[in-house]
């Protein structure tokens, strides 16, 4: 989440917005109009911005109206939502570690820090229990929804900012340890999942993403109260970075950065895409390379004989379990609910197209397909073909 404009998902993204501002800073942007046009009256005119909507209109509209807005005409803020205490525990854990350094914070699309920057960017649904639940519509789940996950993801994203204010990746030591964090980020990336060579903070064995992502999981490991590292680790190649983690941090208590630029990338204000077109792009990045599975998978379960055809079909029991036993799949692999219920539409459609039904009691089919599901998405795992969205 954190090499050049670093961000977590998606890289695309990422390296556009550094192409861009690299123009900017070059001076080129301001040549562009010259060549479209040979006088000032042909060139585009900004459009008005459309109206802030406040918080409390938010809270009367329904989802299709939502859609229609701008990103950038949510008036919400950190400052006085269920952000803030969270934020203010983080600045608490710091403290007891030693650590002077706080990094600051603005709302955007997702969870990142750019490179440089000693800050957290954090998605906009947690600023508003209205945005937090359309997310949950269109994604299934809210990344960041629950206090606990939250802090997850802010002690990760201190672990970038900190490396980025104190410019730790300079440093031969840390180099060495984690790797060279100058490769290039994948955007797509197969864990192991069994690896002792790297600490288990955020979902989808995250450290083994980059580099950068394995210090930000060390550090957040090092961080979290009561997480005892010492022994859930002892034997772990993952053991001998959270050992260098604990002597750097240590090396920097009580010290402030030389300097900490606070440049905000793709603050709200500045986010032009509806609602609707920033979850059609969300949704089409995290439903991509999803797994077959095979008829010989369904029939193992379901079946197409004669003495069946009066049983529930597969396509009405996998929709009617949708719902469950895609938390279940999700929780134990780290898979996002949204992938995993892509695989599972996939499956009612195979299942409808081979006319299967049940053949064993339905409380016994639950608990077969749902074993069925994570075998099958861990094989993949194992097998190195699955890849995880960054």
């Amino acid at each position: 989440m954190d090499h050049i404009t670093a961000r977590s998902r998606p890289l695309s993204a990422r390296a556009v917005r550094f192409f861009w501002r690299a123009l900017i800073a070059a001076g080129v942007l301001l040549e562009l109009p010259e060549l479209m046009s040979d006088t000032a009256d042909d060139r585009p005119r900004p459009q008005p911005r459309p109206p802030l909507v406040p918080g409390d209109a938010l809270s009367a509209m329904d989802d299709e109206q939502l859609l229609d807005l701008q990103i950038r005409q949510l008036d919400i803020h950190i400052a006085g939502s269920a952000l803030e205490p969270r934020i203010a525990q983080l600045h608490d854990e710091l403290t007891a570690r030693g650590l002077t350094f706080r990094p600051h914070y603005w709302l955007s699309d997702e969870w990142f820090t750019p490179d440089g920057i000693a800050g957290i960017a954090i998605p906009f649904y947690l600023a508003h229990p209205r945005l937090a639940r359309l997310e949950l519509a269109q994604m299934l789940e809210v990344e960041g929804g629950d206090p606990e996950w939250c802090m997850r993801i802010l002690r990760h994203e201190a672990g970038h900012a900190i490396d980025n204010a104190f410019d730790l990746r300079r440093r031969p030591h840390r180099r060495a340890v984690f790797g060279n964090p100058g490769k290039e980020y994948p955007e797509f990336y197969a864990p192991k999942p069994y690896s002792k060579s790297f600490v288990l903070h955020l979902d989808s064995w995250y450290a083994q993403a980059h580099p950068d992502e394995d210090f930000a999981e060390t550090f957040a490991v090092w961080l979290t109260p009561n997480s005892q590292w010492e022994t859930r680790y002892r034997g772990w190649g993952a053991l001998k970075k959270l050992e260098y983690m604990d002597a750097l941090m240590k090396s920097l208590a009580g010290h402030m950065p030389s300097e900490t630029p606070t440049a905000e990338l793709d603050a709200l204000p500045k986010l032009r895409k509806t609602l609707r077109q920033y979850y059609r792009r969300k949704r089409r990045h995290y439903g991509v390379d999803r797994p077959e599975f095979y008829d010989r998978d369904l029939r193992r379960l379901f079946s197409d004989a004669p003495e069946f055809a009066n049983n529930l079909s597969a396509s009405q029991f996998i929709a009617r379990n949708r719902r469950s036993v895609r938390r279940v799949v999700s929780d134990w692999t780290g898979i996002y609910q949204y992938t995993v219920d892509q695989l599972m539409e996939d499956m009612i459609a195979r299942s409808r197209q081979l006319k299967l039904r049940l053949a064993v009691p339905e409380d016994e089919a639950r608990k077969q397909f749902t074993v069925l599901l994570t075998v099958q998405t861990m094989n993949f795992l194992h097998s190195g073909g699955h890849r995880v969205a960054l």
